[in-house]
């Protein structure tokens, strides 16, 4: 059997919030949260321990009450959460058929072929599993739900490097038969190499930056040269780090304006994802954000 995927509106809205807040007793967990993920992206929800990613992707996918604002998603919604729970006297076999029974629409060979392309047994009761073994179930749930949106919380945590590759490598095929739009969270940035075309960054309950992650990249770049007090072009300052003899400028470029040319003894460098969350988190550590 062929499956016809129909292209991606990539106008359409998949994930909305808007002016979202979730307070813990007198905490405050996130707050003015506001954000549109267009349908068909790979989006990183990046930030420090403590940043707000879970209690975000929990109100998103409507297990949690926002305390402020608004926030949904289009279509079906699949979450998996950090700790990617299981049945542990249930085999592998009987989550994928609790899965088939609780869900409207279910595809059963695309779940089995996730957990075939694993080498999960069927037949072993999760509990005898290992914590990689039992995300690779919850995985084949969440992907045999068929969702439109499908997110994720720390999803390679529990893996080993080369699980973590190979889980990428699947999660992305799965998006490029489908269409679905994937929100996965993570504080480990190098993680999301060749992966994200999308980046929502928060800090402190507060969503920093947000877009298309060819666009912030971008419009930044890194300058080292002597000593200075200034960068060698004009631009927002985000990050300057200095030494007696050398300093080093990230700068947001000006918008609709050609990208300036820095010669003499300046080097430039273009921003890697890593570069420019540390950046924006370094700068918001020392209270001040270009």
């Amino acid at each position: 059997m062929t499956t016809v995927v129909e292209p991606v509106d990539r106008t359409a809205i998949a994930v909305r919030a808007q002016a979202l807040g979730k307070r813990y007793r007198s905490k405050w967990a996130l707050r003015e949260c506001t954000f549109d993920l267009p349908a068909g992206k790979v989006a990183a929800l990046v930030g420090a321990n403590g940043a707000g990613k879970t209690t975000l992707m929990t109100v998103l996918a409507g297990l949690l009450d926002a305390d402020e604002g608004s926030a949904g998603a289009t279509g079906r919604v699949a979450f998996v959460s950090q700790e990617k729970p299981v049945y542990r006297n249930f085999s592998a076999g009987d989550m994928l058929r609790l899965g088939a029974r609780l869900n409207v629409v279910w595809d059963d060979s695309r779940a089995r072929r996730w957990l075939a392309r694993f080498e999960i047994p069927l037949d072993k009761a999760c509990g005898r599993l290992s914590g990689g073994q039992q995300a690779q179930v919850a995985f084949a749930l969440a992907i045999g739900s068929r969702p439109d949106v499908l997110m994720l919380d720390e999803p390679l945590a529990n893996l080993d490097p080369l699980a973590r590759r190979e889980v990428t490598a699947e999660l992305l095929s799965e998006v490029g038969e489908t269409g679905m739009t994937v929100l996965l969270s993570t504080h480990v940035v190098a993680e999301l190499a060749g992966v994200a075309d999308y980046l929502l960054l928060l800090a402190h309950g507060r969503l920093l930056a947000g877009g298309d992650l060819d666009e912030l990249l971008g419009r930044h770049v890194s300058y080292t040269g002597p000593r200075s007090d200034v960068p060698p072009a004009l631009g927002d300052i985000v990050e300057a780090r200095h030494t007696d003899n050398q300093s080093t400028f990230v700068v947001k470029l000006p918008e609709g304006q050609p990208r300036p040319v820095v010669a003499g003894p300046w080097t430039e460098r273009l921003l890697t994802l890593e570069d420019y969350v540390l950046a924006q988190l370094e700068a918001t550590r020392k209270g001040a954000r270009a």
